[in-house]
């Protein structure tokens, strides 16, 4: 079939969708690697489900969307429908299923080796089942709703991933009906059981077994727990959003809509009897190929609870080492950030340097006589803001703050418009941005004015500003006193204000209107390079790469001789090793610990590199639908550190895989005789540069002799790390 219009190369490109499956797989193996703490493993299956969930109510709900739409689309990287696409996610999905089964019930086995049980109703001993008896009547009756299916119990809505118990049950000699009783969510996931060991049960499990007892006029055969998945997106790659002029009363109305949008996915544990699947299917409205079928719980958010019931030996054998993040080496806690900010440039690097620094600044701002006003974009926050503690605190101090608050940051709307409520009441300027792009950039401007002189700090990260994700993310957080980018940053703000997107930027790249064409026109720079027989370079960091021109552009690099290197965690739908078209690219992947966030593009090599922290994906929707910003470094020892940190990330052979030209990853090679973790080097290297600092600089809390028992100390424990 020749499709209309289709001029792409497809050569060396693959589908994002089976991209981000082979992402999703990767996780999961994070939860077989022995080599991880064994409820850090549970976590990672947890995970794995949940992204899995996401995937299927954004991305599948957009891929059938599409499949509504009358004029045919195709993807630019396959050249398939949206149909054919969901077949082939489909089939990718379903063993995805039984692996994650696999690892389960695996690490089931080994967590009883640790006196952590996760139960079924026939283990439990008989005090146990009158314990689980008792809370079941006096705690979880009371909540329930059962339901029956006949003429005057119509079929009810199933809310999106909610669990719910089903089962054939038939009154005397009537006909068979259907029951359903959902798991309340005001319960707890599980029940812990009184013992000296961890013993639990999953509250699925309780009511599926008293599913006879709230039927008790019935007779009940078939009985499973169901999950169905329903279409989250508004509207396909993060398209416009159809606005009103108040955009908050909007987005409420949006909320309140979404859990009742249409069924992508029916998931069961246990056995479903195929009438009752046939009748689910027709009041779904949804395919055989869209039921899956699970052994292991449908929901494993429970793992996150489990350790708070870990006495402190366990939890220092079951889980990570505790990490805390570190307070930069290059500043000192006693002298006001802004003044070490004006003198030389900052470069944070979370989370094994803390936020810490930037919550000072912004708390040295709110009072400081000579800040006149602070100017912010927010995407995601914390529950618990100390950022919008402060901001709000500036606005009582009678600084003019402006917050640029992006309301449709998916599944943190809810959060983000209470805080905007928050900043109005405390007397910030609020403002929500533009009705068909997205404010995904991560800027923060300071204004000062001292004897009519203005100067400006800025701050530029990859991440979002959220206390808690600093702590788990890694990203990088740029303050600068540098006098362009600072005028940049206010024309910035004022194009956001008065709604210009095409604005002049000098030292930034601003999406949607230059961030593209200055990314292919450095990429030019290097393929000129190479045509000269020098070396062109290019090492790009980022959460995915789907962007068809800049991986066209990336293919012409690799034609003319550039070595490539990509580090993408998720989505990489470029194929490295093509003979003749991506022959120098490879492309590696690393999950670990942390979540790799930060987006770093480096042109170049050595002293003339030019490279810039971005708040952008190489995605066509952060460079054509949202407004994203890239900030160049322009101090050596942060460059050279940025260089370090991408090198170090090259030698990972431990939690890195390599893309194969098929698209699926292998472990790199070597990692049985020299395991090189990146992660784990960074913590390492930041404690104890921090620690040597401290000896350098020892202050009235820390003498010399103290330190070097600490250092001694701490290097046991890192090395346990």
């Amino acid at each position: 079939m020749i499709k209309p219009n289709f001029n792409y190369d497809t050569s060396y490109t693959q589908n994002r969708e089976l991209s981000w499956l082979r992402f999703n797989e990767r996780v999961l193996q994070e939860g077989c690697d022995c080599t991880v703490p064994l409820l850090e493993r549970l976590k990672f299956i947890s995970i794995f489900i949940s992204n899995l969930d996401e995937f299927f109510m954004i991305r599948v709900g957009s891929l059938f969307d599409l499949t509504h739409i009358k004029k045919e689309t195709y993807d630019n990287k396959t050249g398939d429908t949206p149909k054919q696409q969901l077949e082939k996610v489909f089939s990718a999905v379903e063993p995805l299923y039984k692996s994650k089964d696999e690892a389960f019930f695996r690490l089931e086995q080994e967590l009883r080796h640790r006196e952590i049980f996760n139960l079924g109703m026939s283990e439990l001993t008989n005090s146990e089942l009158k314990f689980v008896e008792n809370y079941f009547k006096k705690n979880v009756m009371p909540l329930l709703s059962p339901q029956i299916i006949d003429s005057h119990h119509p079929f009810p809505h199933l809310w999106n991933k909610a669990l719910y118990a089903i089962g054939n049950v038939q009154y005397k000699e009537s006909s068979s009906t259907i029951g359903i009783l959902g798991v309340p969510k005001a319960l707890p996931k599980i029940l812990i059981l009184p013992s000296n060991k961890l013993r639990y049960i999953l509250m699925e499990k309780i009511i599926l077994y008293y599913f006879e007892s709230v039927f008790d006029l019935y007779s009940v055969s078939n009985k499973c727990i169901i999950s169905v998945t329903r279409n989250a997106d508004i509207s396909p790659e993060d398209e416009a959003f159809d606005f009103d002029e108040d955009f908050r009363s909007q987005m409420k109305q949006i909320l309140k809509k979404r859990s009742r949008l249409s069924p992508v996915r029916l998931e069961v544990q246990g056995n479903l009897e195929k009438k009752l699947g046939k009748y689910l299917m027709n009041k779904l409205n949804i395919d055989e190929v869209q039921i899956f079928a699970s052994k292991s719980p449908l929901v494993m958010d429970y793992a996150f609870v489990l350790e708070d019931n870990l006495s402190v030996p366990a939890k220092r054998s079951l889980l990570y080492t505790h990490f805390e993040p570190q307070y930069p080496s290059t500043l000192n806690r006693s002298i006001s950030v802004k003044n070490q900010i004006i003198k030389r440039d900052v470069l944070v690097f979370y989370p094994y340097e803390s936020i810490e620094p930037f919550i000072q600044l912004l708390k040295e701002s709110s009072t400081d006589k000579m800040v006149k006003s602070i100017k912010i974009t927010l995407y995601r926050l914390a529950s618990k803001s100390k950022v919008i503690e402060y901001l709000c605190e500036a606005a009582e101090n009678g600084k003019d703050v402006t917050v640029m608050i992006e309301l449709r940051a998916r599944f943190d709307e809810k959060n983000n418009i209470e805080w905007a409520e928050r900043l109005e009441e405390s007397g910030c300027k609020v403002i929500y941005g533009f009705e068909e792009y997205k404010v995904h950039s991560k800027i923060c401007l300071i204004t000062c004015m001292d004897k009519d002189k203005i100067s400006y700090i800025t701050q530029i990260g990859t991440g979002n500003y959220n206390e808690k994700t600093a702590k788990l993310y890694t990203d990088l957080s740029l303050m600068t006193a540098d006098p362009e980018i600072g005028k940049d940053a206010a024309n910035f703000f004022k194009n956001m204000l008065i709604g210009n997107l095409d604005g002049i930027y000098f030292k930034l790249l601003v999406a949607p209107s230059s961030y593209k064409c200055k990314m292919m026109e450095l990429i030019d720079e290097e393929i000129e390079k190479s045509k000269r027989g020098m070396n062109g370079r290019l090492i790009f960091k980022a959460n995915s790469l789907t962007e068809r021109d800049i991986i066209d552009k990336l293919a012409e690099a690799s034609i003319a001789g550039v070595k490539v290197d990509l580090i993408i965690r998720g989505i990489c739908c470029i194929l490295p090793e093509i003979k003749g078209k991506t022959e120098n690219i490879r492309v590696t992947s690393i999950v670990g610990r942390f979540l790799e966030h930060p987006r770093i593009y480096c042109f170049g090599s050595g002293n003339d590199a030019k490279i810039y922290i971005s708040s952008a994906d190489l995605m066509t929707r952060n460079m054509d639908r949202r407004v994203e910003l890239a900030c160049p470094i322009l101090d050596d020892d942060n460059k050279r550190k940025i260089i370090h940190i991408l090198d170090v990330m090259l030698k990972d052979n431990k939690k890195a895989r390599i893309m194969r030209s098929d698209g699926t990853y292998v472990k790199k090679e070597g990692s049985k005789n020299s395991p090189f973790n990146s992660q784990k080097f960074f913590i390492r290297e930041t404690m104890l540069s921090n620690i040597k600092i401290k000896q350098e600089r020892p202050g009235k809390i820390f003498k010399t002799k103290l330190l070097k028992i600490a250092f001694n100390g701490i290097t046991k424990i890192i090395s346990k790390l």
